[in-house]
């Protein structure tokens, strides 16, 4: 435990510079998201899911799922140590 703690002390200063890159990748891939119904779901219009979702738009999807994980977990780390 305490070299995971010595390691990840090492990492705190790259840590800024990977939130702000991994955030910016974020902002990107919601930006190329295709358009949902939006507004239009909560008054009874379809519903827009993921299972609806195929090939390169299917894929920016997790792939934002992955970055948001990421830089959540950055985030936790960055409060940790």
């Amino acid at each position: 435990m305490e070299k995971l703690i010595d390691l990840l002390s090492q990492l705190k200063p790259y840590l800024p510079a990977a939130q702000i890159t991994t955030a910016l990748f974020l902002i990107l891939l919601v930006l190329l998201q295709p358009r949902g119904d939006a507004l239009g779901s909560a008054f009874g219009q379809s519903v827009f899911t993921a299972g609806k979702l195929r090939g390169f738009s299917k894929k920016i999807f997790w792939f934002t799922l992955f970055l948001g994980t990421l830089f959540i977990l950055l985030a936790v780390i960055g409060l940790a140590i």
